[in-house]
């Protein structure tokens, strides 16, 4: 019997060592254990049922007199629509990164919509912001979709960035002042591709044996400088933009189509924009937003005519728009508010001679939302839009729009706190 103990307790020797060298589980606290590499993953998901007075074909040819026309893939369709799938990846990098990215679905592609690194410890206030990004231009072009207080892009963003908004690659610098109100400045390089007041493309004139030349190198630069203040219960948050780039512009040109046009000159994009958030209590507010955006581009345009010559003639173009909303958090889970667009100025000069351009196109726009959850919103909307026209027989014709959309937007997994 002793001698049956002696040898388990000599075994037991042997064993236990040999367990305590095992590798440690993931709850002990394993240095490569991946799960303390994973970023933070989040997917939003928006869908709608729209209802339109008229058909997707007649909405489709409809666009602005003197700015970008609608692009018919871009546009909500009648009945049931998925608008978009965002996945979201953040992370710390080190004590100096920080990156980001945004990946957009939709039933056509996949494309990346952000990808940016973000510095963490500058000294005086500076920061660097490098890769793809939404510029800071103005108060709404930066905030993602599902940030907005409707479902759709005011109009003069959309008049003068297009649906995508002003979207580019380079990098950004911002500083904060060392002073009692707080006080951004930044200023931004960036490639200048959007297509709605810049691009980059040059296009050939077989003509005069010559071509017009894409720009090389950053070809856009934006300034902003930004304040907010609190007066009693209401925040004021105040921003000018200021956007300057070369421009160059073509449809159907190089083809030598009819018809075909296309730009080089460059552009100038003026804005102000002001945010006033009142606080009722602690659930309820009312905020006001408004920006003002004002473009001049100048250059020369070309255009085929009808014998295959190209024309040409210099373009001066000076215009402007706003947008002006009110929304209302009624209770916990209730929100409530109007939004007044309008493009305002639209002179539009050939040579010298001012084309004859309809002026002060508005939209109207009412929404009510429910939110069960900070994870889910259902918003019914309303828009009744004097904005667009069709064109027939060189007459331009403007066109009456009821549109009413039900938006459903849900995200699931980790999602940083929305800003002011």
């Amino acid at each position: 019997m002793r001698r049956n103990i002696l040898l388990l307790f000599l075994l037991s020797l042997f064993v236990m060592p040999a367990r305590s060298q095992e590798a440690p589980t993931p709850a002990q606290g394993s240095p490569f254990s991946q799960a303390k590499f994973v970023p933070d993953i989040s997917l939003i998901l928006d869908c709608s049922y729209l209802h339109r007075n008229i058909s997707d074909e007649q909405n489709s040819g409809l666009f602005l007199p003197g700015y970008v026309v609608s692009r018919e893939d871009a546009l909500p369709r009648e009945s049931f629509n998925l608008n978009y799938a965002e996945i979201t990846f953040y992370s710390v990098v080190d004590p100096y990164f920080e990156l980001f990215a945004v990946c957009h679905l939709s039933e056509e592609h996949f494309h990346l919509e952000e990808a940016y690194w973000l510095t963490k410890k500058l000294p005086a206030g500076l920061q660097l912001k490098a890769g793809k990004f939404l510029s800071s231009f103005g108060r709404i072009n930066e905030l993602h979709t599902h940030y907005w207080d409707f479902a759709d892009r005011p109009l003069v963003h959309q008049a003068m960035f297009g649906e995508e908004g002003l979207n580019e690659i380079g990098a950004r610098i911002t500083w904060v002042a060392p002073t009692e109100i707080y006080l951004l400045a930044g200023g931004e390089m960036l490639m200048g591709a959007n297509e709605a007041s810049f691009g980059r493309t040059g296009f050939p004139l077989p003509q005069e044996k010559r071509s017009i030349s894409s720009v090389k190198g950053p070809g856009l630069f934006v300034g902003y400088l930004e304040s907010s203040v609190d007066i009693g219960d209401a925040s004021v948050l105040v921003r000018l933009s200021g956007a300057h780039g070369t421009t160059r512009s073509e449809e159907d040109f190089s083809s030598g189509a009819p018809m075909g046009r296309a730009f080089a000159g460059s552009t100038t994009v003026l804005g102000g924009a002001l945010t006033v958030k009142h606080t009722l209590d602690a659930i309820r507010y009312i905020s006001l937003q408004s920006e003002y955006l004002w473009r001049h581009t100048d250059g020369t345009s070309y255009f085929n005519d009808f014998t295959q010559q190209v024309q040409q003639s210099a373009l001066d173009n000076r215009q402007s728009g706003l947008y002006a909303q009110a929304v209302m958090k009624f209770d916990l889970r209730v929100r409530g508010g109007l939004r007044f667009d309008l493009l305002q100025g639209n002179e539009v000069t050939e040579n010298g001679q001012r084309r004859d351009l309809p002026e002060n196109l508005p939209r109207f726009s009412g929404m009510i939302e429910f939110n069960p959850t900070e994870f889910s919103r259902v918003r019914l909307q309303y828009n009744y839009d004097l904005s667009r026209y069709s064109e027939t027989n060189q007459q331009l014709n403007r066109m009456t729009v009821h549109e009413l959309s039900l938006q459903v937007n849900l995200a699931i997994g980790a999602h940083g706190a929305h800003s002011f």
